[in-house]
């Protein structure tokens, strides 16, 4: 039944990587090698020897921990005893999970409220230039702070849509899309809710927030600037933009809500801190924060169950929840879900063993990792690293998967959720990125390895 598992495992993955030959979306082979996957271990419970157990991070060998816990063997288990422990082990991933992805749709919702009042469209005052050179600067800077701030995801659909009223000529706006895919992705790597993959770390008590912008902002940095630097000579960015009149109306809340979403946002990690609660429940908190407000100034009521005659809620919190990215939520589901059923049999505990006792070194193997997320999704490779390595919290290893999962993505389009929602929203052909933008990409994550490895 492993053989099965591991082979739905592999045939989900290539159904997922050839989403745009296939024509058919990621989210859909997710959610059903997930099921697949859990299925198989349902049908196949009895004839399983060994079992991980996620909060111990240990196997399910009868051994002895360090901290005195003695471990159960699950080989000499019956068939009710094992039934309730692969029962226990999927509620635990199911809340695990369900704990990220109760995140991003808070964040996500608070972003849709702040468009909601348009308040974008003060980022859009600040990027106003006729040099093509200094336009990328700006937007390249913007993507690498805004996506430590709203996620990698987010700040690359804002700033593109931010480009399209800037630049008119659809060419250049994907050499510019392209360079956003970068700087947003090594933005999102040094902060805890930058990108899912450093979420994931930091929820899994991997990496504490301050230790995790300390330690590798400055290898984000570089990530950043190599490619900008570079792509600054290119014919592309050369001379100046043709521009037009902006008659587009400032809402005079515009700014209010941006520099309120913002701040709730960023308070998140500081509410992890002061109570110890989840990240989720400080997004909440925050969430119904900005909900208020924006309800308020919409004069109307701020109940969310509130319905007009003809069934339609008119509140900003209501249209926002709307807009969220509900297809990116599932795929996580899915991914993450089946990783753990992966996790679950110990086969990724064991590789990581073999791993570690193999002549590989664990700084060429993290890098390799990096380079591996351009190709697979970067979620479910954390997701494996999770269970591979048993470090303490804030070890090297930690930060630097982080940093190698959230930027090696960029030197393939589909690497990234960033890339994919550049794909989908500029047109930008996969072989049209290979040429132009990978390599830039490419210099700049082994400039940002090379600068993690000397600090």
């Amino acid at each position: 039944m492993e053989i099965f598992i591991v082979s739905v495992f592999a045939l989900g993955y290539l159904a997922i990587t050839l989403e745009h030959n296939l024509k058919i979306d990621k989210l859909i082979p997710a959610l059903i090698m997930m099921a697949l996957a859990w299925a198989g271990i349902a049908f196949g419970l009895d004839g399983f020897m060994t079992w991980f157990d996620s909060h111990h991070a240990a196997l399910l060998d009868g051994q002895t921990l360090e901290n005195g816990h003695i471990m159960e063997n699950f080989a000499a288990m019956g068939h009710e005893a094992k039934m309730h422990t692969m029962e226990k082990t999927l509620l635990h991933h199911f809340g695990k999970t369900c704990e990220i992805l109760i995140f991003l749709v808070g964040a996500m919702t608070i972003v849709e409220i702040v468009d909601h009042f348009n308040g974008f469209q003060t980022i859009k005052r600040i990027v106003k230039t006729n040099s093509k050179a200094t336009l990328l600067w700006i937007v390249c800077i913007l993507g690498f702070i805004l996506s430590a701030i709203i996620d990698n995801l987010t700040a690359t659909i804002v700033l593109i849509t931010i480009l399209r009223k800037i630049v008119h000529d659809r060419n250049l706006r994907m050499w510019y899309a392209g360079m956003i895919i970068i700087a947003a992705n090594a933005g999102g790597a040094w902060s805890p809710i930058g990108d899912v993959t450093t979420t994931m770390l930091w929820m899994g008590d991997k990496v504490s927030a301050m230790n995790l912008i300390k330690i590798l902002l400055v290898p984000s940095m570089v990530c950043m600037i190599i490619p900008t630097v570079l792509a600054s000579f290119l014919p592309a960015f050369k001379g100046t933009l043709e521009q037009e009149d902006d008659n587009e109306k400032i809402s005079k809340n515009s700014t209010l809500m941006l520099v309120l979403g913002l701040s709730m946002i960023v308070m998140v990690p500081v509410f992890k801190t002061v109570t110890h609660l989840p990240p989720y429940v400080g997004m909440m908190l925050s969430l119904g924060i900005v909900s208020l407000v924006a309800e308020f100034i919409s004069n109307r009521s701020f109940s969310m169950t509130a319905v007009e005659d003809h069934g339609h809620v008119h509140g900003p919190t209501f249209k926002a929840l709307t807009k969220i990215e509900m297809p990116s939520i599932l795929f996580f589901l899915g991914i993450l879900m089946t990783v753990a059923a992966l996790e679950s049999l110990g086969l990724i505990f064991t590789f990581g063993n073999n791993i570690l006792e193999s002549e590989m070194n664990i700084n060429l193997f993290v890098t390799l990792l990096g380079a591996g997320s351009a190709v697979i999704d970067n979620v479910p490779l954390v997701a494996a690293s999770m269970g591979m390595f048993q470090d303490p919290m804030d070890s090297s290893i930690w930060h630097f998967i982080a940093y190698a999962a959230g930027t090696g993505g960029s030197m393939l389009i589909i690497g990234s959720a960033a890339g994919v929602v550049a794909m989908g929203m500029e047109n930008i052909s996969f072989f049209w990125y290979l040429k132009k933008i990978s390599w830039l990409a490419l210099l700049g994550y082994l400039a940002g390895v090379g600068t993690f490895l000397l600090i």
